[in-house]
């Protein structure tokens, strides 16, 4: 992150706070994402589904995330981004406790989609609250915390699995009060999401929406409390100069009322966030268990990868909030793009050379295995300082203010329908071409992303969101 200066940070503590609440909803993104790592074994066992439904067991989630992405955006625009985010806690809490107490595929697919509404809609809350609280130069770093926070959340859900699964000596083991294990590690997400629920008590109302909804005081309450320094005339009637002055924001606002088309800035963020899942980041996270017993480990040392893997996602995410408001946000995608091309690559060429044993399974041998442990954790590092934090920071800043709720909303549909889609056709993938082919097809994706954004991305960083909006506005009117 930038060296904060006195003149453009304004209360840094403060504006850091509520950027940490804020990404709470990261961190239970992540979590509730990586929990059914550890448990689609126990899962396929518990409910007696085939691999079809045991995908559709981990991938229906997602079909929540979409329209919790999709309706989120244009609700916050209504109602404000807090409220909406309070609804989004209580979801969370809801899900974990259901999904637990699950005794058919039917039940679990109902609580884990509402689990999903709450991720879709943190997935576009957290980002756009940070981007418009946070003053311009620390923006990028802060609004970096939201993948900081996922990354958190998936670790700990990993670890979590890990311990609970060693505690009882497997996923499908009793481990507490006649439960068993699997059951505990979707209740373990009921204390953090209760403390986001908390916390959301603690923090303002985004001074955007305040202006946009024509409460000006307030608005200038808040921007007095992370902004000291500046003039909060200026600055409300900068803000006010890039909203509709008639109308309150609404979904059709992404399209231009001249042209009748949607707004290309839209295009180009459609474009990231769905080439984000088609690198197929979520394969690694949400089968990385069963692709790792694919290839030849026990459930134990699976669970461990993930735990390292983890740590890796975490690590570089801390690279990334050092590198976004210095580098830039382009650069990071470009290089990025490139460097999961080629692990994707080296993964495919490992996983398509392997022999495979009577029962099916891949067979490594030790070298090969190390080989494809380090091309793995180097593919999640080249995500992680990227593609995983920068994508969520560009949907937070490059959308023009009157219409950001409304683009969020669209994004984040593609975003988590692209994501259901990778994560449906991977067990299929897995039964018929192989893991050698699969990974292929997302390397392929790894270097359309690096084209992608060479020719379509303008770079945001140290700009105010005023400044980015007169820009996008400039190129679609």
């Amino acid at each position: 992150m930038e060296k904060i200066s006195s003149g453009d940070s304004g209360n840094f503590g403060r504006v850091l706070f509520y950027s940490v609440v804020a990404a709470i909803g990261g961190f239970l993104f992540g979590f509730d994402s990586g929990v059914i790592n550890g448990t689609v074994d126990a899962l396929q066992q518990a409910f007696n589904s085939d691999a079809a439904g045991t995908g559709f067991n981990v991938a229906s989630m997602l079909l929540g995330c979409a329209a919790g992405a999709f309706f989120a955006g244009t609700l916050a625009d209504k109602f404000g981004r807090k409220p909406v985010m309070i609804v989004t806690a209580i979801a969370f809490i809801f899900s974990a406790w259901g999904s637990g107490i699950s005794t058919g595929s039917g039940m679990f697919v109902f609580f884990r989609i509402s689990g999903g509404l709450a991720v879709g809609a943190a997935s576009v809350l957290a980002p756009a609250y940070i981007s418009e609280i946070a003053p311009p130069r620390i923006r990028g770093g802060l609004a970096t915390l939201q993948q900081l926070m996922i990354v958190v959340g998936l670790f700990a859900a990993f670890l979590s699995n890990y311990l609970i699964a060693g505690a009882a000596g497997g996923a499908s083991e009793v481990l507490l009060m006649g439960f068993d294990a699997w059951q505990w590690m979707f209740w373990v997400e009921i204390i953090p999401a209760a403390v986001f629920l908390i916390s959301l008590f603690f923090i303002p109302e985004s001074p955007r929406y305040l202006v946009a909804s024509g409460r000006v005081e307030e608005a200038k309450a808040v921007l007095g409390s992370v902004s000291e320094n500046e003039d909060m005339d200026e600055k409300i009637a900068d803000i006010q100069s890039t909203l509709d002055g008639v109308n309150k924001p609404k979904l059709t606002d992404i399209i231009n009322k001249y042209t009748g088309n949607i707004h290309p800035i839209v295009w180009v963020g459609l474009g990231l966030a769905v080439l984000q899942q088609f690198t197929g980041i979520n394969v690694v996270f949400y089968y990385g268990a069963t692709l790792w017993q694919a290839a030849g480990f026990t459930e134990e040392n699976a669970l461990l990868q993930n735990v390292i893997s983890g740590s890796v996602n975490v690590a570089f995410t801390l690279v990334a909030i050092a590198l976004v408001d210095k580098v830039g946000r382009k650069p990071l995608l470009m290089v990025g793009a490139i460097g999961q091309g080629v692990m994707l690559g080296i993964l495919a060429f490992i996983f398509g050379t392997a022999g495979v044993s009577e029962s099916g399974a891949l067979q490594l041998d030790d070298t090969m295995g190390l080989y494809a442990l380090l091309a793995a954790n180097g593919y999640i590092a080249c995500f992680a300082f990227s593609w995983g934090p920068i994508m969520w920071v560009m949907l937070g800043e490059m959308f023009p203010n009157r219409f950001r709720g409304s683009a969020l909303a669209f994004c984040g549909l593609a975003q988590w329908l692209a994501n259901f889609g990778i994560t449906m056709t991977f067990p299929i993938f897995l039964a018929t071409i192989g893991l050698g082919f699969s990974y292929g097809i997302y390397a392929f994706f790894g270097f359309v992303a690096f084209i992608f954004v060479k020719k379509f991305v303008v770079e945001t960083a140290g700009r105010s969101l005023e400044d980015i909006s007169r820009e996008a506005e400039g190129k679609t009117e």
